[in-house]
């Protein structure tokens, strides 16, 4: 928790000290009131005093009641304004670190997990934060005050009362011990709950169509249900501090009274008097001790679930990204290869096998280099080493002769047009999802993104929706079939102009007549692009420059389509189960 609150700007570290002055004058003008109550008590007892005395004693209460509210007001909302301005920071901050991890730490972290950190728990320290600046820092000063107050009173009425505030400590101790681990574990819960709830609006039309809502509905009571149960165990436990405080309260007044009245009996003449009004101011003394060591408990109510979120945010922040950042700005001009793979071999963080082994090829500039292969061969795993998703396990992966490790991330990035295997539009426009992201030369045109949407094959559905391109998108694109949202994809990479075109099974979705035209029309574009295509049908790839086959990881065959042919039994199992000899020929 203390290393999140050293995030805390000067500003608001400010408004803090201001806070507490506003704390201490409350305390001074709370500690005041007993003050008041024993004049009005010596005043009552005292004959021939004044009725207007004793108003004005009143009247001198009130101001002080009143000015304790407003100064409670003022602190409220400077808590309120650092707990909202930290939170907001700490979002972004958190957000921003997540943008910088690559997959592998995105995976080890879970997606649910991420989104709870993001969000329940920064909750968790804001509400510790908004109660604890008014009352962690105010209940130390109250209770030292109060206690400074009531010493050399009467030390039956002292012992009462630590002994009141020794039971209390024991019961929250008790309390604290019991429910720490649930506030741990509660945390943990509350990301399952959420990757339940995730995974079933995602996949919502798979589990209607095999009429598996049942089983889904058992998924999520039984998550749901253990995070219940964990919770009021949790709540029950800390549900036993307020009528225990209650209980303590109730029996210190009465203790504070007997013994009161035991000490007046005894007491004689006028001493009587002074100690009823001793006894009146040290009861109200006494209550502002135990409300000190109340506050405290509060506090401690929130801190054990605040301190398990800060830890959580923390594992985020101060995990450092796998993938280094290069330090090389721009791809040199003259450049005879524009990809290059040398001995490159890979496997997924924590994997004992090798997904690929001992890659190597070139692409030249302008060429078209297209991968297949059987399902779990590599494919998809091989061109996303390119953007660096992930870095090689062996070998180099090379743009420009240079390895992509030593490249700026942004800058690398810029020079290609990615689409992913599954296609990902964003809630928006059909123009602000063509336009997404930057590529390093400004904001893209109107007359760019026009020709991306014809080279797409986009305009035939886009300029028949209602607004053509300011057509509103819905968030990843369900307001267009799988078809149209791959095709837009492609449009946004296209639209780019980039020096490198990565297409991840990007035509699955379309039919082969829009499919022949879609890379027709990219041909005569994108002419000195260099074009990667991973792809599974074999009229998708066949005019490529080239053709690598992958079979287990390995490169099985490599060459032109006509070569491949001749000399790769496995691509040509490939073709002769999509294609006919007449149509290969």
């Amino acid at each position: 928790m203390l290393k999140l609150l050293k995030k805390l700007e000067p500003k608001e570290w400010f408004l803090f000290a201001v806070s507490l002055m506003f704390i201490v004058v409350q305390v001074w003008l709370d500690l005041e009131l007993p003050d008041y109550m024993r004049d009005i008590t010596q005043l009552i007892q005292t004959p021939g005093s004044e009725m207007s005395e004793i108003m004005a004693a009143g009247g001198w209460m009130l101001l002080c009641a009143l000015g304790s509210l407003a100064t409670s007001v003022v602190v409220a909302g400077i808590a309120a304004r650092i707990a909202a301005d930290f939170s907001a920071r700490l979002r972004s901050t958190l957000f921003d670190k997540v943008q910088s991890f690559s997959m592998e730490e995105i995976n080890s972290f879970s997606t649910a997990s991420l989104i709870t950190r993001s969000t329940n728990d920064i909750t968790q320290v804001q509400m510790l934060i908004v109660i604890g600046l008014q009352l962690l820092v105010k209940a130390p000063i109250l209770a030292v005050w109060a206690i400074l107050k009531i010493t050399g009173k009467s030390w039956q009425w002292s012992l009462a009362t630590g002994a009141s505030v020794g039971i209390l400590v024991l019961i929250v101790a008790v309390c604290i011990l019991l429910v720490l681990p649930k506030f741990k574990k509660l945390q943990l819960l509350t990301d399952n709950l959420n990757r339940v709830s995730r995974e079933n609006l995602n996949g919502l039309r798979v589990i209607r169509a095999y009429n598996a809502e049942q089983y889904q509905e058992e998924k999520f009571a039984a998550a749901n249900n253990e995070l219940t149960r964990t919770n009021l165990f949790a709540n029950n436990v800390m549900t036993m501090l307020m009528p225990s405080i209650t209980l303590i309260m109730s029996g210190l007044s009465l203790s504070i009274y007997w013994i009161g009245a035991i000490v007046i009996q005894a007491a004689e003449g006028t001493a009587k008097m002074g100690l009823l009004s001793d006894m009146i101011v040290f009861s109200s003394y006494a209550m502002q001790v135990v409300m000190a060591f109340m506050m405290l408990i509060m506090i401690f109510i929130l801190l054990p679930r605040a301190q398990v979120s800060a830890k959580r945010i923390n594992e985020v922040l101060e995990t450092a990204p796998s993938l280094k950042n290069g330090s090389v700005t721009q791809l040199p001009v003259k450049r005879e290869n524009e990809l290059e793979f040398r001995g490159v071999s890979f496997k997924y963080p924590d994997a004992e096998e090798y997904v690929l082994e001992d890659i190597s090829f070139t692409a030249k500039k302008g060429e078209t280099v297209a991968f297949i292969g059987s399902t779990g061969c590599g494919k998809s795993t091989l061109v996303n080493l390119i953007p660096r998703f992930y870095d090689a396990t062996a070998g180099e992966v090379l743009i420009g002769g240079i390895n992509v490790r030593e490249y700026d991330q942004q800058v690398l990035r810029n020079k290609m047009g990615y689409v992913s295997q599954k296609a990902v539009l964003f809630g928006g426009t059909v123009t602000s999802n063509i336009a997404f992201g930057e590529n390093g030369s400004g904001s893209l045109m109107t007359s760019d993104i026009v020709d991306a949407v014809y080279t797409s094959q986009s305009s035939e559905f886009v300029e028949k929706l209602e607004g053509n391109y300011d057509a509103h998108i819905a968030q990843g694109g369900t307001n267009l079939s799988g078809g149209q949202k791959q095709r837009l994809s492609i449009a946004r990479a296209i639209a780019r102009r980039p020096e490198i075109l990565i297409f991840d099974d990007s035509f699955s979705a379309l039919d082969y007549k829009t499919d022949r035209k879609l890379r027709s029309e990219l041909k005569k574009d994108a002419q000195g692009t260099t074009k990667l295509i991973v792809a599974q049908r074999i009229g998708t790839i066949k005019d490529a420059d080239t053709i690598i086959v992958l079979e287990a990881g390995r490169i099985a065959g490599k060459g032109t389509h006509d070569e491949l042919m001749q000399t790769c039994s496995v691509y040509q199992e490939i073709a002769y189960s999509q294609l006919s000899k007449e149509e290969l020929a």
